[in-house]
């Protein structure tokens, strides 16, 4: 019998996600402000049956088998070539037609606690979405401490080589995300001193480039978003190389996002080598929960993974898991209100 799409909680008394079994995705979370006050910082639906309608852009969920872009749809690895769903033309983006945001993974274990947490598992057939090879995958998100949430992501390949990268694809908005403010005066500090430049399709064209007096230097604290995002087009949706961040705990500081009305803040933490900053610069008018209106620029993702089209770009860090071997990526989401 095939699992039922639920809601489940987690709850340490200061913070509260819900999180679903379709797509290991955040619906909701809640934390503090300085005043005490919760608020939901994500954007999402108040039900399951808009994310199986497709209703939303990757809110909250966890992209695979690759997340982002592969160019064409198309690598060849150990001699072979593969082509995959172009669900995004001329490319294929975050897994294909029916990618891991849009399975119902099981339940493997549900804890409550002061530490609360929940695992997921999925089975990956070979060939699904045009990808080689059987691979277990795992997603488990913990409530670590008081206003700390942890996400581990584990894949190992059964018999074949293949690429891997997940990425957690949550839309925040620290002043909640029915304030109704854009996310253009969240401040935010990156620990990149490069991207990935994009050609016109949005895949990196193999270059490394330094922020250093560009848009995209976000090395500053306190930089708003919105600074000189008129001058990156629609918005920022650009792999970020972070590469200058100091460490702990086997994990490198990623990035802080603040938002000055709650002062709520975010720092995230990753042991992956890129992140995707991306201001939703194609959500419009989307009704979300409670009747919130989501309009362009109401949230920021931070989506840490290996670079885009890794698989194409040999000068980019490799996302080939050999079998047996284990794809592992975790992200830590410290929440404050400072």
């Amino acid at each position: 019998m095939a699992a039922e799409a639920k809601i489940f909680e987690l709850n340490n008394g200061s913070m509260q996600v819900k999180v679903s079994n379709y797509g290991c995705t955040i619906t909701s979370l809640l934390v503090p402000d300085k005043d005490g006050k919760l608020g939901d910082v994500v954007l999402g639906f108040d039900t399951i049956e808009p994310y199986q309608r497709g209703a939303a852009p990757y809110f909250g969920c966890i992209v695979g088998r690759v997340a982002n872009r592969i160019k064409e749809g198309k690598f060849t690895l150990n001699g072979t070539e593969y082509s995959l769903p172009i669900n995004k033309p001329p490319n294929s983006l975050h897994g294909g037609q029916k990618g891991f945001d849009k399975v119902i993974w099981e339940v493997a274990e549900y804890k409550q606690g002061d530490t609360p947490s929940i695992t997921f598992k999925y089975h990956s057939h070979d060939g699904e979405e045009g990808y080689p090879g059987d691979v277990s995958f795992t997603a488990t998100y913990t409530l670590t401490s008081k206003t700390t949430m942890r996400l581990d992501m584990e894949g190992i390949p059964k018999d074949k080589a293949t690429p891997i990268s997940l990425a957690q694809h949550t839309y925040w908005n620290l002043s909640g995300h029915n304030s109704g403010n854009s996310i253009l005066d969240h401040t935010i500090q990156i620990w990149a001193n490069h991207i990935t430049p994009v050609d016109q399709n949005i895949v990196p064209t193999g270059e490394i480039l330094a922020v250093k007096n560009t848009p995209f230097d976000f090395t500053a604290e306190n930089t708003k978003i919105g600074s000189r995002i008129q001058e990156v087009g629609i918005g920022y949706d650009h792999n970020y190389v972070l590469d200058c961040g100091e460490e702990k705990l086997g994990l490198k500081r990623a990035a802080k996002l603040v938002d000055p009305t709650s002062s709520r803040t975010l720092n995230l933490w990753t042991d992956a080598p890129g992140m995707q900053f991306y201001t939703a610069n194609y959500v419009n008018g989307i009704v979300g929960k409670g009747g919130a209106v989501y309009e362009k620029h109401s949230a920021a993702c931070l989506e840490t993974q290996g670079f885009p089209n890794a698989i194409n770009q040999p000068n980019f860090p490799s996302v080939v898991v050999q079998p047996g071997e284990k794809y592992k990526h975790t992200m830590l989401f410290e929440f404050s209100a400072e």
